[in-house]
């Protein structure tokens, strides 16, 4: 089997995608930090390219090596998993704002984290 240089290879995708609607672009080399529930995997001398197309953006890394692979400490899961404790006061605040019942406002402040304007504007644009 002929070996193909990576330039070469890379030609022959662009072509492929573009006749598929597909835009690639080359970003450049970055270093990468994947987290994988209790897994953190760091790369480095990764290629990142786009692919941008009717259904969006993909990001693809192309080859790097691999620094490290750690596990996340509980605390930063503990940190990551916690919910902004919301008042009552807050709660009823962006109830009467947005018209909505105050279950519904608690669960706006939640996903907001504990942002009494977002929460207000989210509950807004669902009506």
């Amino acid at each position: 089997m002929k070996r193909v240089s990576p330039r070469a290879l890379r030609r022959m995708q662009e072509r492929l995608l573009s006749s598929s609607g597909i835009s690639m672009n080359e970003l450049g080399e970055a270093r990468v930090l994947i987290e994988l529930g209790e897994r953190r995997i760091r790369l480095e001398g990764v290629t990142v390219v786009e692919l941008e197309g009717p259904m969006g953006k993909v990001y693809q890394l192309v080859g790097g090596r691999e620094v490290e692979e750690v596990a996340v400490s509980e605390e930063v899961q503990a940190t990551a998993a916690s919910v902004p404790e919301v008042s009552d006061e807050d709660v009823a605040l962006v109830a009467a704002q947005a018209g909505v019942s105050e279950e519904e406002a608690r669960r706006a402040l939640i996903e907001a984290g504990g942002d009494l304007a977002r929460a207000i504007l989210s509950l807004r644009s669902r009506k």
